[in-house]
């Protein structure tokens, strides 16, 4: 049992930043960024492939900033050629099948044989033990959250907030959306390119399909943990992405163990996790108005004159 958490510790802390990611752009920006598959993948792709050439670290950076320019790419369709914000992240992530094929040397995936990564690194440190990954991560992690907190409390933070909330009042306020949208949009997907990088340096391997279905996951971190704590404050967001993160990945775990779903089910019970709680507003509003509708009960009887 010890192992089940360890483990959901260990994966949940790294893909935290997805849902991380999502909040900013989903929750914050109010777009449907679906780049996030592609971008995961190239974090992982730039990070390996540089870990192989020997520099884990400068991997970890080039991965963010690889990141941030694939976001960039899906804000400039939006805000200059005019593309909807979830075709514009489509047409992104289909491009980058090809990016990713091309830094991984047109291969399906590359392998880390032997080569010091930060993981093994902090290891040879002897801090933490056997618990040396969940610490990195959970550092890496934490750290990540603390600096968009404190990005989203600067002028340019808000202004990317305000954008999400009502875009008009942002350009009456001589703001340009385009601008704070692709701010947002190319940190959401550095973060993303941050948790592919880690990912694939913790499982010394990345492949051209690892990303497949990472933002239905995301959301469903997302959701999970906003459920847990609510989502009222910015603060609380981040905290959710974390918590989300960590509960799924230890739901995830205990099924695995337990075999009570086979695994080929799990994406679907996934799928439908997200959807059920993306409609709970709606959900819980018709719960609502049939309490109502059968709290009153019409008058039986002939009304005295």
């Amino acid at each position: 049992m010890l192992f089940i958490v360890q483990t959901a510790l260990e994966l949940g802390f790294l893909y935290a930043l997805v849902p991380m990611a999502l909040f900013l752009s989903y929750r914050v920006l109010d777009i449907a960024d679906l780049t996030t598959d592609g971008c995961f993948v190239l974090g992982a792709a730039v990070s390996v492939v540089m870990t192989a050439a020997g520099h884990p670290f400068l991997g970890i950076i080039c991965a963010m900033i690889a990141g941030a320019l694939a976001g960039s790419v899906t804000a400039f369709l939006q805000t200059h050629l005019g593309v909807p914000s979830i075709l514009a992240g489509i047409i992104t992530n289909t491009g980058l099948y090809t990016i990713n094929l091309m830094v991984m040397g047109w291969s399906a995936n590359v392998s880390l044989l032997k080569t010091e990564t930060i993981f093994s690194m902090f290891k040879s440190t002897g801090i933490a033990g056997s618990w040396h990954e969940v610490l990195l991560a959970a550092i890496i992690t934490i750290l990540a959250g603390i600096l968009l907190l404190l990005f989203l409390r600067t002028r340019i933070g808000l202004s990317v907030r305000a954008t999400g909330d009502n875009m008009d009042m942002v350009r009456a306020s001589s703001i340009n959306p385009a601008f704070t949208i692709t701010i947002g949009l190319m940190i959401a997907n550095a973060m993303t390119g941050l948790s592919g990088a880690m990912v694939g340096q913790y499982q010394n391997t990345v492949d051209i399909n690892g990303g497949t279905g990472i933002v239905v996951i995301g959301l469903a971190c997302l959701i999970i943990g906003e459920t847990v704590l609510g989502r009222r404050t910015i603060r609380k967001g981040v905290v959710a992405a974390v918590v989300g993160s960590i509960i799924y990945r230890l739901i995830y775990a205990i099924v695995l163990y337990t075999k009570v779903v086979p695994v080929q089910g799990l994406k679907l019970i996934t799928a439908i996790v997200v959807a059920l709680a993306i409609a709970s507003p709606r959900i819980k509003e018709w719960i609502a108005f049939q309490k109502k509708k059968n709290g009153f009960v019409k008058p039986t009887g002939k009304e005295e004159v």
